[in-house]
């Protein structure tokens, strides 16, 4: 049953994102031939004026509780942001985690490509150089190619959200991800899904050689008491009581050097997440999710 919490969250961000898309983001698109640098450095900042939005909605109105734990950011760095995939909304949710230690700016994520045609929502995700895939890499891969060369070639420092994971946790998922481990003599995981490790190996290399690379960030996201794990639960008003983030910062100059060595470490490293459960109370023990 829906409820006058989410349609309100819901209708807000949508008025928000259609108007601003059209009326704030939609005059400046011809300095986008002008001067790409000038275009990005002006659509980057009003975008992230936007962001606010959902964080504030989510904290001062429906009362969630955002707890972060782990390395901080280093203002302005660029790095790659990889993360488990626990709801369809993990990405938004990331917000509120990066308004608080980075900068709402920098931030790009992967997402599906349905979603740019969105209305409101999807035209903003467009106007902000979001990285749309199809989770194919043979069609995705000079998409990749790109849009990475284009902020390299800008000097544009970006964070890059990737789900390795390819899709949310569901039970449909994590079946499949067994499948996957039992057919390959693979370790079967309780709380995440083998990652898919190739546009990983493939951004972290593309954006070392353009020297625009200065950590990765490897992020656990966990919610102890209720899980939204769709756009429809939020419209019903089910908001997370509590996100607690858990942030493991690895500079650039430790990563290993191969692509190889990269997605060993990014497969191995996913048994290191536990969560622990002590009187009711959630408490978060995480080494790292994707890195070992």
């Amino acid at each position: 049953m829906v409820s006058w919490k989410g349609i309100y969250f819901i209708l807000t961000l949508f008025l928000g994102s259609f108007f601003g898309s059209i009326f704030m983001l939609g005059p400046f698109l011809p300095l986008m031939l002008v001067n790409p640098s000038w275009y990005r450095w002006i659509s980057n900042r009003l975008v992230a004026t936007w962001l606010t939005l959902p964080v504030a909605l989510l904290e001062t109105l429906f009362g969630v509780k955002v707890i972060i734990t782990g390395d901080a950011f280093v203002p302005g760095e660029r790095s790659v942001i990889i993360m488990n995939h626990r709801t369809r909304m993990d990405w938004m949710f990331l917000w509120n985690c990066l308004m608080r230690y980075s900068y709402l700016r920098l931030e790009k994520v992967c997402l599906k490509a349905s979603l740019k045609s969105v209305p409101g929502f999807g035209w903003a995700m467009q106007a902000a150089a979001y990285i749309f895939i199809h989770r194919k890499w043979k069609d995705d891969k000079s998409h990749f190619e790109d849009m990475l060369d284009y902020f390299c070639d800008i000097r544009e420092p970006l964070q890059l959200l990737i789900f390795p994971e390819g899709t949310d946790l569901t039970e449909n998922s994590k079946a499949r991800s067994n499948d996957f481990a039992e057919k390959n003599g693979l370790q079967k995981y309780e709380y995440v899904l083998h990652p898919r490790t190739t546009g990983f190996t493939f951004v972290v290399d593309r954006l070392r050689e353009g020297k625009n690379l200065d950590a990765v960030h490897d992020i656990t996201v966990a919610y102890p008491h209720n899980i939204p794990q769709t756009e429809r639960h939020l419209l019903q008003g089910d908001f997370p009581r509590e996100i607690h983030f858990h942030v493991h910062r690895y500079p650039a100059d430790t990563l290993p050097a191969s692509k190889e060595d990269l997605t060993a470490h990014c497969s191995q490293g996913m048994s290191s997440l536990t969560l622990h459960w002590w009187k009711g109370n959630p408490f978060l023990s995480v080494k790292n999710v994707f890195f070992s």
